[in-house]
């Protein structure tokens, strides 16, 4: 190995140490809540992928431990031990205990890196009550423990081994984290992700509390990645469109396959980092993509000379594709630093993939058949939605007479201020418009079941009358005209009965907003209200339940006086006289209503897929895997 390329104590640069870490936590791991606990394990696992993508680890293990501590065991070369020289400490506890020591600062310790400001696994050990680490290196078994961010033994050697790895547990300080409870499934899914974006590494996850475990392991890397997001599509075709290239200090793969669906999924990374916001990397992907496109039916001529070029969202429908790139020194930016800026990576992708199309298209006329028809009809219902957007929005401006008949707006005019209920049916939009706030709280009533927006493109959606009355009263816009800043109210919450159409109602609504209005569930706009499903009345005085638990709670803490207690099961929203509806569902003070998060977007769109798809086995399979979760069953 060149002398460049090790990777021991001279390798762990000291800039600054971590006493701001547990006053301001939120800067370093973005949030006390759930979402950091879990961040905390990804930093201590994307240490994990930086030495997989260095060459030198081959296998992950993650354990949830039974007292909800974590374990994460690599093979990599192990953390270095000997005496960091500028400090005069071992570089373990360098490394663990001081911000912005690691080995990512200088090239001779990592190439392409994660885990890129060297904050990760000092951040984590500085917010867990206790760390101990583990390190197999140059013959030996070395240990440290640590209490909230300071080591409390010295480096111990416990003994001689021929491998090479770390072993990290920590505890989460609970003086620091609002949640302590980690979810199997959040670290499923990021793992797999991981393994995906990680060709051929091996990554296991088990959880001591319920006995389960997961494997996951991809010889077919993003290739497998793409045919794992369309398992529950039809493709157009079999195999996806692989194609890669690497000079000097980048790399770039992209998978993609076209499925018969109306929804684009393209997600991107760089240094195995979801950027989120896009970047130079997916700009070079797309424009790549519609010129071969246009190229390729104006040589064919499927394009006449006086026909308009297809545009990006036209030759995007239906596609489902993954970019990854890795790169020596990547500049994130955006609003949360997940948008990656390196103008030389939009050319290298550019070529990549102009290439790659064009080649594939060329090869295979039949497939490049169906995905250009598929294209010149989504041109088609573009400029019919496009007209009939235009109608709404007259309709909207000149006529203002489509919503308020159905529409109780509220006085407020701070949107930051105000609520959209949209309730199912006219009965209980009835009921929500007695008893509501009339100051904050506007009401939208909904007549029967939207359409199911999985089955149809935008033209034919934007027909009809239910859809095109909340977009209007959003006042956003939708699709390419959507505009945030436009937004009429913070809150949108939906308000269906706690029954089996109920369910179906809220489906319909949440697959809408998550394929068209995505802006609003990843800011948080939208939220499910939580009505009562038991009514019990004992004299004059009335008590609510949720669900069964808590129908049970409520008839013990009667304790003798439960035997003249009458219970009542609410059928709908409609049963419910507006002062009812005000005091268990509306009102701000004592109600529960539930923010929708988007925790995972792939298994966000299979989960949509399956469930207002075409596919029926999907679906059955679904709901006999999920069956037991239910808690409220209307029968």
């Amino acid at each position: 190995m060149e002398k460049k390329n090790i990777y021991d104590e001279n390798k762990i640069e000291v800039l600054e140490g971590i006493e701001h870490v547990r006053l301001r936590p939120g800067m370093y791991i973005g949030s006390t809540d759930s979402r950091g606990l879990h961040h905390l394990v990804f930093e201590v696992v994307d240490n994990s992928i930086d030495e997989a993508m260095a060459g030198f680890c081959n296998k992950i293990k993650v354990t949830i431990n039974s007292d909800n501590s974590v374990t994460v065991i690599d093979d990599g070369r192990g953390i270095p031990v000997k005496i960091q020289p500028k400090v005069g400490k071992s570089a373990l506890e360098v490394a663990l205990t001081m911000l912005h020591a690691g080995g990512k600062f200088n090239s001779g310790g990592y190439k392409v890196s994660g885990g890129l400001h060297g904050v990760g696994v000092s951040v984590v050990n500085a917010l867990s009550r206790w760390m101990e680490v583990e390190v197999k290196r140059e013959g030996g078994l070395f240990y440290q423990k640590y209490e909230r961010g300071k080591a409390v033994t010295d480096v111990i050697r416990k003994g001689d081994t021929n491998e090479s790895g770390t072993k990290i547990t920590f505890m989460p300080d609970d003086d620091i984290f609002e949640e302590m409870v980690f979810s199997a499934d959040i670290l499923i899914q990021r793992l797999r992700e991981q393994a995906f974006l990680n060709r051929g590494i091996k990554i296991e996850i088990s959880d001591e509390r319920t006995g389960k475990s997961n494997k996951f392991h991809y010889e077919g890397g993003i290739v497998s990645f793409v045919q794992y997001m369309n398992r529950s599509k039809d493709v157009l075709h079999e195999e996806p469109v692989y194609m890669s290239a690497a000079r000097d200090d980048m790399e770039v793969e992209v998978a993609m396959q076209y499925n018969n669906s109306y929804m684009e999924t393209v997600i991107s990374f760089a240094n195995n980092i979801n950027t989120h916001e896009g970047g130079t990397h997916l700009s070079g992907f797309r424009t790549a993509l519609t010129r071969s496109f246009n190229d390729y039916m104006r040589k064919m001529n499927f394009l006449k000379e006086q026909d308009s070029n297809l545009s990006g969202e036209d030759v995007r429908e239906g596609l489902t594709a993954v970019i990854s790139v890795k790169l020596t020194n990547p500049q994130f930016e955006g609003q949360t630093k997940t948008k990656l800026g390196n103008s030389d990576m939009r050319g290298m992708v550019d070529s990549t993939v102009g290439e790659g199309i064009s080649r594939f298209l060329e090869e295979n006329p039949s497939i490049a058949r169906s995905i250009v028809d598929k294209a010149i009809g989504a041109a088609r219902a573009r400029e019919a939605a496009r007209k009939a957007r235009e109608l709404t929005r007259r309709k909207s401006a000149l006529e203002r007479t489509t919503l308020p008949g159905k529409l109780a707006d509220c006085r407020e005019r701070d949107p930051k201020l105000c609520e959209l209920y949209l309730v199912e049916g006219n009965s209980a939009g009835g009921s929500a418009k007695q008893g509501r706030d009339p100051r904050i709280q506007a009401i939208l009533p909904l007549r029967g079941k939207i359409w199911n927006v999985e089955k149809a493109r935008l033209d034919r959606i934007l027909n009809n009358e239910e859809i095109t009355s909340i977009i209007t009263a959003l006042g956003t816009g939708i699709g390419e005209e959507f505009d945030m800043e436009k937004l009429r109210y913070h809150k949108i919450i939906l308000m269906a009965d706690a029954d089996v159409d109920g369910a179906h109602i809220r489906t319909l609504l949440l697959t809408f907003f998550y394929r068209y209005m995505l802006p609003l569930v990843e800011a948080g706009k939208v939220y499910i209200a939580q009505p009562p499903l038991y009514r019990v009345v004992l004299g004059k005085k009335d008590y609510y339940a949720f669900n069964d638990q808590e129908l049970q709670s409520v008839m013990e803490s009667l304790g003798k006086s439960k035997g003249k207690a009458e219970i009542k099961r609410f059928k709908g929203l409609g049963e419910m006289v507006a002062e009812q509806l005000w005091d268990t569902t509306m009102n701000p003070e004592n109600r529960t209503i539930l923010k929708v998060k988007l925790e995972d977007a792939v298994e966000a769109d299979e989960i949509f897929t399956i469930l207002m798809g075409d596919k029926v086995l999907p679906r059955r399979e679904f709901i006999f895997k999920h069956a037991a979760e239910v808690q409220n069953l209307d029968i």
